[in-house]
C-alpha cells in the first residue's frame, strides 16, 4: 500500500501542462483515460484511503490541472436567481479541502496524499465499474458487521478484499 510517491504519471498526462480552466472531470486527459476504461477514483470523504490500498496495477493518476470553481448565486426576496458569479477557488479553500482528507488519513494511520494529484482507477475482480466495486466493498462490510466508513476497520477491510477480488479469490 503507497501513494506511488516516487511514481510517474499515466503518460496520457504527459502531452499537457498548464493551467487548465476545466474542472477535473472535464479534463481531456480524463476523458481519454475514461475511453481506455480508467474511472476517476471517488471524492467522498469516506473514500480518501482507496487510491492507497488499490492495486497498483489498477491505479494511476495525473497531474491536476484542473480549476475548482466557487458559485455564488444571489436570490431575490421571491427565490428568483438574480445573479450568478463564478470565480476559481482560492489556494486557502483548496488547502482547507485538503486538510481535510489529511486529518482523516491520519486518523487512519495512513500519510496524507501527494497533492496535485488526480486518481483514476479500474475496476477489480468481475466488477465492471469502479461503483460495482464500492458497492461490493460495503455490503462485504455489512456482511462482516464493519460499518463502511473512515475506520481502521473498514480500511483493513478493503484493502484484503482488494487483495482477494485482484488475485479472484474474492472472501466476501
Amino acid at each position: 500500500m503507497s501513494w506511488d510517491e516516487d511514481g510517474t504519471p499515466h503518460p496520457l498526462a504527459l502531452r499537457r501542462t498548464g493551467r487548465s480552466e476545466l474542472e477535473p472531470d472535464g479534463l481531456p486527459e480524463i476523458r481519454e483515460l475514461e475511453v481506455l476504461g480508467w474511472e476517476p477514483a471517488p471524492e467522498e470523504l469516506r473514500w480518501a484511503f482507496l487510491p492507497y490500498v488499490w492495486p497498483p496495477a489498477a491505479r494511476t493518476w495525473i497531474p491536476d490541472r484542473s480549476t475548482h470553481w466557487a458559485v455564488e448565486t444571489s436570490l431575490d426576496g421571491h427565490g428568483h436567481i438574480t445573479d450568478v458569479e463564478c470565480a476559481p477557488l482560492p489556494e486557502a479553500d483548496l488547502r482547507d479541502l485538503d486538510g481535510e482528507s489529511d486529518t482523516a488519513l491520519a486518523a487512519l494511520g495512513l500519510p496524507p496524499r501527494p497533492r496535485g494529484r488526480l486518481w483514476l482507477l479500474r475496476p477489480v475482480g468481475s466488477h465492471p465499474t469502479v461503483a460495482a466495486v464500492l458497492d461490493h466493498l460495503d455490503a462485504t462490510a455489512a456482511e462482516h458487521g464493519v460499518a463502511p466508513g473512515l475506520s481502521p476497520e473498514f480500511l483493513t477491510l478493503t484493502a484484503t478484499e482488494l487483495t482477494a477480488l485482484t488475485a479472484g479469490t474474492d472472501k466476501g
